[in-house]
């Protein structure tokens, strides 16, 4: 099959690897017809290296059609439309009954001491291939996937891999009070959509942040108040002052994480840990990386007392600073983590119909084919032709 791999720092490619296949009696083989880009992904393109081999498949956001089933498999039959989570749960463990299938004891990657294993992300989760390809190989095939109807687009549920359980999650997370106020940094995919789930649930005031003009535009046509970061600078927290009493908002999402425009010497020191021989950048990350923190740090500043943050963003750094003096005086709330798909599904689906009030069809701002992935990762990383969110189609 034609799949995307990793070859190194900035440099994917499509080849042709081995057709996966049923290895246990529990899988499932699934035949892709749509997988997105995650920004995720740009981690593994130019900072995450030294967890990855050449030749990994990666994509974490895929669905399509079963195209073989294991002999234990009872759930769903060949010919069924399903959408593959990203994280890999068995649905039956201590963590997965607690709702956190991120974090299952089945699949947690305890080499490294990790949570639940990922597809098409590195050797911190797993090493599993992933669904930037024309199939993909599916554990648990009778609690993970999730059936869906045939005959709506694929991009009426395609979202439920990631970008929808993801933004749930920090909207649930975030605790906007009933008319409250959120304000979400970084409208990327997931900002977009907890910014739409945020006013779909009830907020009164909804302030998104980012510096590229084709994000502002898209959340400000969807009910949002966009700031933009280029205009309003350092004196973004007065701004949200000013706008909410002097208090700021209720609820901040950080929607961004290390892909934060930050200091040029952090922003420095990540790409030469990359360039690294891996046995030298492997300890350095795992023990003295450092993440840019403008977007945290932000979100400190400009959440009322007494608020909450909610942390949708990936952080990978180990010895980050905290002002923890600030964070307690102001008696912070911090919420965060991968998203626990399976948790949401029940809650999003219904909302998948034909009235779409969340915008998913149309929300894919770029559909090209799997053969010109590369090129779409160079436009993603460059922010170029305003894209926000790409499908791919094997």
């Amino acid at each position: 099959m034609r799949a995307l791999t990793w070859q190194g720092n900035r440099d994917v490619r499509v080849q042709s690897v081995r057709d996966p296949r049923v290895e246990r009696p529990t899988d499932i083989v699934v035949k892709v017809t749509s997988s997105g880009i995650c920004g995720s992904d740009l981690h593994l393109y130019s900072v995450m290296g030294p967890y990855i081999d050449p030749g990994d498949i990666l994509g974490h956001e895929a669905m399509g059609f079963v195209e073989e089933v294991g002999s234990e498999v009872s759930a769903v039959h060949t010919g069924d439309r399903v959408v593959v989570p990203f994280n890999i749960s068995c649905g039956q463990c201590y963590m997965c009954d607690q709702g956190l299938q991120s974090q299952c004891e089945t699949t947690q990657v305890r080499a490294h001491g990790k949570g639940a294993a990922l597809f098409g992300y590195t050797k911190l989760y797993g090493q599993v291939p992933g669904g930037q390809a024309e199939y993909l190989r599916v554990p648990f095939g009778d609690t993970l996937p999730v059936k869906v109807p045939k005959g709506p687009p694929d991009e009426r549920f395609v979202y439920l891999s990631d970008v929808l359980p993801t933004a749930w999650q920090a909207v649930e997370y975030a605790d906007i009070p009933p008319g409250g106020s959120v304000t979400v940094l970084g409208l990327g995919p997931i900002g977009q959509m907890a910014a739409r789930i945020a006013l779909y649930r009830g907020a009164r005031l909804v302030l998104g942040v980012d510096l590229v003009e084709a994000r502002l535009e898209s959340a400000r046509t969807h009910g949002v108040h966009v700031l933009d970061l280029k205009e309003h600078g350092k004196n973004l927290a007065d701004v949200v002052r000013r706008l909410t009493d002097g208090r700021g908002t209720d609820s901040v999402i950080d929607a961004v994480g290390m892909e934060a425009h930050g200091t040029r010497l952090t922003a420095a020191a990540q790409r030469a840990t990359a360039m690294l021989p891996d046995a030298l950048a492997r300890p350095l990350m795992e023990h003295a990386g450092i993440d840019r923190l403008d977007a945290l740090h932000t979100a400190i500043d400009i959440v009322r007392r007494g608020g909450t943050i909610s942390v949708s963003g990936v952080y990978g750094g180990a010895v980050d600073p905290m002002p923890m003096l600030t964070m307690f005086d102001k008696q912070i709330q911090l919420r965060m983590g991968q998203a626990n798909v399976r948790s949401w599904v029940d809650d999003i689906l219904p909302l998948l119909n034909d009235s779409d009030p969340l915008g998913v069809e149309g929300f894919a701002t770029h559909t090209m084919p799997l053969e010109e992935a590369p090129h779409a990762y160079e436009m993603f990383q460059a922010k170029e032709d305003g894209m926000i969110k790409t499908l791919l189609k094997p």
